[in-house]
């Protein structure tokens, strides 16, 4: 029985209480839940524009950080997201759960028996939900609704307070969501989104937002597939000149002779073909921010004509005399290294150095560390929509496959590998839960090292049976090692609860109550 004791519920409101005051907040309001709920995966989602976006969760598959929910389209979600008060669904129910096959520990074709939704509403608006798992049938359907409701409450309230906090830790110039950015409907269809939570990324980010609300012209530098258009959004999006349009050019793509045309515009009868006057992309771009895609391609004899426009903020159409002043940041990417352009006098090193006021380095995927489910569980969820499937996921043979990837394509080749991926598991499973294994990552440019890695990581991934070991009982051999880990951390303290939890990286109540659960004496010195 998973009853919620008044002692339970004050414990949870003290973890909350101490949760706002931790860097890592989402995740101790995930702990605090499930210190209070028995259950195999809590997942903390915030809500914006229709769509769900996990912020923190315990219990699921790492990939599913990448995801994002469009309510719509997920009747579980839908239902919860469409009252006020907890949503207990049955053991029995025909409704699709979106965490099919995700609960770690489990079987991938394993189905979730016990499933509860929590909305989060503050003054009558929905923030978030929380959503809890279980693979035993039936285990949430003696909690009391009231404890439900008081739970559901605080945690919407901390939820709330967590955010708030987050845009002042910011400094924040705009009063918006943490998050808002990140779940603003229109970026996650036009694939808008940086995802990623790798020390390379953060650096980015922390980048990204020093600069961005200064006008500083840019350049962004990386390999091809990296996002640097991604970058060059993120940057416009959150500068001064957001509420006017960014302009893209990609200058690698625009004939020699139509490059000065296309930039500063022209008048009718300029030269032939130009059959009426047209606006430049410097005027489209004026107030706004004009990003300049593949810079390194542009030809000598235009980049003096860029340089005066950049320098003066003046324009002159092509054909005709007058000047035309614009206000104008440029933003430039490449993936050539333009210093050694300069040396080989193939790119001014005037105009060089007026764009690389802020010069951007967007790391390759290989140097981001961890990213790679990430970005899997992204791209999975999007074509799941595409698709029109039930779910989608990832084994973990097949993650741990891209991980040992070197990705010469960065990004985009892992777009594209999924993309497949999904194309090749709808038709090996039409109905119920699609899972990608690595048979079906195909197109990868393997050299002799990946091969050697592939062949480690399927050696790795045979079943114990196969392999010649017996089975083990995860739940058992994590609960094992928190034990010793936390009766080592006491016996290094002497005893002292509070000094162990400080070493745990865990608040003291927090690390009694995890004790107790694990049969460890609480209040008693244990002696080194």
């Amino acid at each position: 029985m998973n009853q919620v004791s008044n002692n339970a519920l004050l414990s949870f409101a003290l973890d909350l209480a101490s949760a706002v005051t931790q860097t890592n907040r989402f995740e101790q309001l995930v702990y605090a839940v499930r210190a209070t709920i028995n259950c195999d995966a809590v997942v903390l989602l915030i809500h914006h524009h229709g769509v769900l976006t996990p912020i923190a969760q315990r219990g699921l598959s790492e990939d599913l950080m990448g995801r994002r929910f469009t309510i719509a389209e997920h009747p579980r979600l839908r239902e919860i997201c469409a009252g006020h008060y907890p949503v207990r669904f049955p053991a029995d129910s025909a409704l699709p759960d979106p965490y099919d096959g995700m609960v770690l520990g489990h079987d991938e074709h394993l189905r979730v028996h016990s499933c509860m939704g929590v909305p989060l509403y503050l003054d009558g608006t929905l923030i978030g939900v929380v959503t809890l798992d279980s693979i035993t049938p039936n285990v949430f359907d003696d909690i009391d609704s009231r404890a439900l409701e008081i739970i559901g409450t605080m945690a919407a309230m901390t939820l709330n307070t967590a955010i708030l906090m987050e845009q002042l830790e910011a400094k924040s110039q705009r009063a918006e969501h943490a998050l808002q950015a990140m779940n603003e409907q229109s970026r996650v269809n036009d694939g808008h989104e940086m995802i990623g939570q790798s020390d390379v990324m953060k650096t980015l980010y922390q980048a990204i937002k020093l600069v961005a609300p200064s006008d500083f012209a840019i350049l962004i530098e990386g390999e091809t597939g990296v996002g640097k258009e991604l970058v060059a959004r993120a940057l416009h999006h959150a500068s001064n000149r957001s509420n006017l349009p960014m302009v893209y050019v990609n200058c690698a793509a625009i004939p020699q002779n139509l490059i000065e045309s296309e930039l500063f515009g022209h008048v009718k009868g300029a030269f032939t073909g130009a059959d009426r006057d047209r606006e430049g992309k410097f005027v489209l771009a004026d107030g706004g921010t004009l990003f300049l895609d593949e810079i390194g391609e542009l030809p000598l004899e235009v980049q003096g004509s860029l340089l005066r426009a950049i320098q003066n903020q003046e324009i002159q159409a092509v054909g005709k005399d007058d000047i035309r002043k614009v206000d104008v940041r440029i933003i430039a990417a490449t993936n050539r290294r333009l210093e050694q352009e300069v040396a080989e006098h193939r790119f001014r090193s005037d105009l060089f150095h007026r764009l690389s006021v802020f010069p951007i380095q967007v790391p390759s995927l290989k140097e981001r560390q961890g990213d790679i489910p990430l970005l899997a569980g992204f791209f999975a969820e999007s074509f799941r929509r595409k698709l029109g499937l039930q779910q989608l996921t990832l084994s973990a043979a097949a993650i741990s496959l891209l991980e040992a990837y070197h990705w010469p394509g960065n990004v985009r080749e892992l777009e594209h590998v999924i993309s497949r991926a999904a194309l090749f598991a709808k038709a090996d499973a039409p109905t119920g839960i699609t899972i990608i294994t690595p048979q079906h990552l195909t197109g990868l440019q393997v050299d002799n090292s990946y091969q050697e890695k592939v062949q480690t990581t399927e050696t790795a991934l045979e079943s114990p049976q196969e392999a010649g070991f017996e089975p083990i009982d995860l739940r058992l051999e994590t609960e094992r090692y928190q034990k010793d880990r936390i009766r080592h951390a006491l016996e290094a303290a002497h005893g002292n609860w509070s000094q162990a939890a400080r070493s745990l990286a865990m608040d003291r109540a927090n690390l009694t109550r995890l004790a107790k659960r694990l049969s460890i004496s609480v209040g008693k010195e244990i002696k080194s």
